[in-house]
This record gives structure tokens, sequence and C-alpha cells, in this order.
């Protein structure tokens, strides 16, 4: 049976809430008939009322409130409702959550789950439409998640509130909601491998080509750039016979290098691509790791692609031009073949 990306998250939500008395669901407009934002959360608190908890507007008190809990032996699960809010969680997330294992000695645990859709494609303006995660990259022992549809995200959800300890922002990009994940070894017409370092995290390897087949090119990406680089291979394959192999961590943050590098293989050329724009990003930080490890190894420069670093408009002709689309990849990919 085929799931949904948004199934996925509401289905694992039950799954958590029945195994785990201490599991709390704290959030805006989250409970029904109208089931947040997104309707991630649809149901829940027609079984669970007295663990569901609506809150009034203020992102800063939500997440306050959740580390409390979180301290005193809880399970809280916070939904920001837009991912662009969370720059009004920074105070309680970066200089208080992440903090308390340390500051005490390490006999306090903190497992607070952050939950909060992220991304652009909707016309939802320069407010409502950014990927922001980017700034927390540099927070110490914050775990980042972002799954894609090539992941199970619900199952990720499940094992990270059965198993954390400490914060860890679950980045949702808004467009996958929609979009059916995988489910085994094929995605379509795309043959699927997995990392073997992170199986808590799992980072996936897309191919046309049996993997036997060596690459021309590997793309990376995470969350919801990877529909954008799926249909990049398809263009490039049909009209060059170019093999791209796409990896995609569901782990943003630590970067799964391990992983990476290995299913890189023996692929030399390589593209990373993001949504959000380029300087200070994600993408840094992963070509930096790669450079370290495979520096006397690597065909020519590792190429970085994303968004033009200008708010992101209303209108969606003119969000396309500031958001990475495919044709710009199958454009970067030409260029670096070039090399």
């Amino acid at each position: 049976m085929e799931t949904r990306y948004v199934q996925s998250l509401n289905e694992s939500l039950f799954r958590i809430f029945e195994q785990d008395k201490k599991a709390y669901l704290i959030g805006e407009d989250i409970v029904d008939p109208y089931g947040g934002a997104f309707k991630v959360t649809k149901g829940l608190s027609s079984k669970y009322s007295d663990r569901v908890i609506s809150t009034p507007i203020s992102e800063s008190a939500i997440t306050g409130f959740a580390t409390g809990m979180a301290l005193s032996g809880f399970k809280p699960i916070v939904e920001i409702m837009f991912g662009d809010f969370i720059t009004l969680i920074v105070d309680q997330l970066v200089n208080h959550a992440c903090k308390y294992k340390w500051m005490y000695n390490e006999q306090v645990d903190v497992p607070l789950i952050i939950r909060t859709p992220m991304g652009g494609r909707r016309g939802y303006g320069p407010t409502h439409s950014q990927t922001l995660e980017q700034m927390f990259m540099s927070v110490p022992q914050l775990k980042i998640i972002a799954p894609s549809h090539l992941h199970d995200p619900g199952e990720i959800l499940f094992q990270l509130s059965a198993q954390a300890k400490e914060p860890v922002l679950f980045i949702e990009n808004k467009s996958l909601y929609p979009i059916k994940i995988r489910a085994g070894n094929r995605y379509g017409e795309f043959h699927i491998q997995e990392g073997k370092h992170y199986p808590r995290f799992p980072t996936v390897n897309a191919s046309l080509c049996p993997f036997d087949e060596k690459a021309d090119i590997a793309l990376i990406c995470y969350g919801g750039m990877t529909p954008i680089v799926l249909d990049a291979p398809y263009q490039i394959y049909m009209e060059e016979e170019i093999n791209c192999h796409i990896i995609v961590p569901s782990l943003a943050n630590p970067v799964p290098l391990d992983d990476i590098i290995q299913l890189l293989g023996d692929t030399r050329r390589v593209i990373i691509c993001e949504e959000s724009n380029t300087n200070g990003g994600w993408s840094g930080e992963v070509a930096s790791q790669l450079y370290f490890k495979l520096f006397d190894k690597l065909d020519c420069p590792i190429q970085r692609l994303g968004a033009k670093p200008w708010p992101i408009p209303c209108s969606k002709i003119q969000e396309e031009t500031i958001l990475p689309q495919t044709k710009n990849i199958v454009d970067a990919i030409t260029t670096t073949l070039r090399y």
C-alpha cells in the first residue's frame, strides 16, 4: 500500500502516543477539527485529548514550556507551524535546551523534538517559504533531521521519539507532504540502496542504472530538493546518456560523511544542491568535509547549487526564478562534466 509523506508522519504520531504515555504534542491550531496547518496532527487530539496541547501564538513560550516538560521526564513534540518562525525560538533552543545536559553534568536529558515545515514552491511569500535550518548547523549536539520522500519520515520520527535524549530539529519540507514515499528498494524507475553507517537516519542512493555501472556524476541533496533533483537524471540520461547517482541523507547535521563517501564509490564529480542559498549553507559544510577526505581523488571542483540570495516572492513565477529548478541542475551537470 502506497503511503504519502504526511500520512506517514500522522500514523507515526499515533504509534508514538500509543506506546509512550509520556509523549505530548504542543503547538498552535493542532487540535481537531483543524488538525494543524498541514494536517499532520489530524485526529490525534480526538483520541488523546489530554496530551495534545493547543497553545497561544508564542513560539518562544511553546519551546520554553516543552523544554521544562522534557527536563521533567516527559517527551514533548513541538510543532512550529511554519519553519520561518524558528527564528523566534533561538534563545530557548540554543541557550537553554541544547546546553542543559552539559550544564548539569549529564544528570538530565532533554528529549525535545521540534517539528516544523520548511521550504517554498507554494507561493506563500517571503516570511512563509524559507529554508532556515542551516542557521542551526553550528549548534553543538543539536541533530537536524530532514527526511525526503525516499525515506520513511514517520519511521524516523518514531525512532527519534523512542531514543532521543537531546533536542532534535525535525524538518518537513512542505512540498513533500502530498508525495508518496518509497517502499522497498525501488522508487519508480530508480534503483535504491542505503548507506550502512547510520541505520536510524538512512542515507539513500538513487540511480536509473544498476549500481554496478559507474556513475558519471553524483548529485547530493536532502529534503525538499530531492524531487527537483530526481527530475534531472531523466533529461540528462535520455539526451546525453549520462549516468547520475543521487545521494540523499535524512540526517542533515551532523553530516553523515561515512555514508556519503560509501555511496559515492568511485564517482569523482560532485554537485551539492540545497533549497536555501549557498552562502553559509549546508552545501558548503558538506563540500568542506568531502574535500578534507577526497581532495586528491576528485576530478574537478565540487559544484554547489542553491537559491539566489534574495527574499522569496509571493508570485509563483518569480519564486521559480529564486529557487533552484531542474533546469539549473541539468546545466550544472553539463558544466561539471566539461572539466
